[in-house]
């Protein structure tokens, strides 16, 4: 494809940056988390306790630290967290008490789900307008990519030598591939004159403040924060899903390539959708297969309806990784994103830990998982109604502001 070797080099650091910020994921450090519990003595809650703690903490010092993204390019902020998140890698090797493991899962979670992660979708959407979409759509393939691979190779290596070995690797990949291969990919600036005049002609630039002030902002998160919050909790409570309606783990394993390849077949046809219409108004659209996605955890029995509502939630992902990265620049513009997004990032990782909490204690008060993610196919509906009124609000309020600049085609 012409657009992917134009723009290779732009491509592979977004790409890099989404697929090692694996290392401050979940799905990557929950693979050592038997063996953590175990070398300090922590029963399940306690370390679930210790590692909500720890996300949250991360969630809220995420908007004071992403904004740097607004007065330094993204190699300079790169060359400083690759180095720090492997330190995090190291630290957690050599842990050797509960509150040394606690600072460093907190910085797993802050550079590398959060840092790594902003730097690559903040970095894509400022690089690219007019084809911004298809960019997109492209790097957060990284994320499906560090799913299929990491965690298996980080099970392989703890499962032979220890997870000391297994952080002590992963802090020796991130310094030796990750830092120099992504700093030299997104040294050079990209900035081709027709797309940056496409993105002065689609919004004028919003500082933080002026964001948080606007009700539309907060109509949007409504639809933003409902695939994180209801993914983690159905993958935080797989194990007791498959209890409930009676399934083995095989079978609730099979339902995750379909999820995968879907997600990865739905990003890039978003990618392409965002482009021609646009982000906010295809925004309502992530609702419909999330709410039917919990209908069918609600209701569905048996294989059919593992295969159903893992891939109605792979369709809702692939549209959600490339819509979001989209829908922040297209809305507010690019000057002051680092900031912005900071703050939508901080919100999404706050909706990952309170997550499984929140049901979690339902469930312990006798309110049944099934009758929750029918709860929340109910706020899914609503919130697709919100959102197409603030589709059109939107709507309203770009045709109301002057256009200073013709769009290129570029």
């Amino acid at each position: 494809m012409r657009f992917l070797q134009d723009n290779a080099r732009w491509i592979g650091g977004g790409f890099l940056l989404t697929l090692f910020s694996g290392f401050g994921q979940t799905i990557f450090i929950g693979a050592s988390g038997g063996e953590l519990r175990e070398a300090f003595g922590m029963t399940n809650g306690e370390w679930g306790n210790l590692y909500g703690l720890a996300t949250l903490g991360s969630a809220a010092v995420l908007p004071f630290v992403g904004k740097v993204m607004d007065v330094r390019p993204g190699w300079q902020v790169a060359a400083v967290v690759i180095p720090l998140l492997a330190t995090a890698c190291v630290s957690m090797a050599l842990a050797s008490s509960v509150l040394m493991l606690g600072v460093s899962l907190f910085l797993l979670r802050l550079l590398g789900q959060g840092m790594m992660s902003h730097i690559a979708l903040t970095e894509t959407a400022r690089w690219f307008a007019a084809s911004r979409g298809k960019a997109i759509s492209f790097v957060v393939l990284g994320f499906q990519a560090q799913e299929a691979v990491l965690p298996l190779t980080f099970t392989l290596l703890v499962a032979s030598y220890g997870y000391q070995v297994g952080w002590l690797a992963g802090a020796a990949v991130l310094i030796f591939l990750a830092w120099p291969a992504i700093v030299w990919l997104l040294k050079k600036p990209r900035e081709p004159e027709g797309e940056a005049v496409t993105a002065k002609s689609r919004a004028r630039d919003w500082t933080r403040g002026e964001v948080l002030r606007d009700p539309l902002f907060y109509a949007m998160s409504t639809g933003v924060l409902a695939p994180p919050f209801i993914g983690t909790t159905l993958f935080f409570h797989r194990d007791h899903l498959a209890e409930l309606r009676g399934l083995s783990d095989q079978v609730m394993g099979a339902g995750i390539p379909v999820m995968a390849a879907l997600t990865v077949g739905f990003a890039l046809l978003t990618g392409r959708l965002v482009d021609r219409f646009g982000a906010v108004r295809l925004l309502p659209v992530v609702m419909m297969p999330l709410a039917l996605g919990c209908l069918a955890v609600a209701f569905l029995d048996g294989s059919l309806g593992v295969i159903v509502f893992f891939g109605l939630f792979g369709v809702s992902y692939g549209f959600a990784t490339t819509l979001f990265g989209s829908l922040w620049p297209e809305v507010y513009g690019t000057r002051y994103l680092g900031a912005i997004r900071s703050v939508t990032q901080s919100a999404m990782v706050f909706a990952t830990a309170l997550g499984p909490w929140i049901t979690g204690a339902l469930i312990d008060r006798g309110v049944s998982l099934p009758s929750q993610f029918g709860w929340m196919a109910f706020y899914c509906a609503g919130v697709f109604g919100l959102l197409i009124l603030a589709s059109r609000g939107f709507a309203k309020r770009t045709a109301a502001e002057p256009k200073t600049v013709a769009a290129s085609s570029v």
